[in-house]
């Protein structure tokens, strides 16, 4: 059984950072790409930044210059580092991580959430 769950969200005030991380657990054979997405109020759930394997990074256009993707691989995890965040930013922040098993199947494994509220 494989467990993604997500740490680090909060309150803060624009211009504040945060850093999220998420951690996957459970028995997997390759973990391949991982990427944060997010969800507004109302909104759809949108891809905030993605990093594959081989550490390619992949970004929205809301976060460039803004958010750091980023993997340690030995410890099965995945970081985002939001810094000068805005109002906007506010929303449910979900990890999600690409991984196969022995035989190529792929598989893509969820977080519940952590929330991020950017206000004064």
């Amino acid at each position: 059984q494989v467990h993604v769950v997500e740490s680090g969200g909060g309150l803060v005030q624009p211009g504040g950072s945060l850093r999220l991380s998420c951690t996957l657990s459970g028995s997997t054979f390759a973990i391949n790409a991982m990427g944060w997405y997010r969800q507004a109020p109302g909104e759809q759930r949108e891809l905030v930044a993605a990093i594959t394997g081989d550490d390619n990074t992949n970004y929205a256009d809301s976060g460039k210059g803004r958010f750091t993707i980023s993997r340690d691989n030995a410890k099965n995890a995945v970081y985002l580092q939001m810094n000068s965040l805005k109002p906007e930013d506010a929303a449910v922040y979900y990890c999600n991580m690409n991984t196969s098993d022995p035989w190529g199947d792929e598989h893509y494994h969820w977080g519940q959430g952590t929330q991020v509220t950017v206000s004064s």
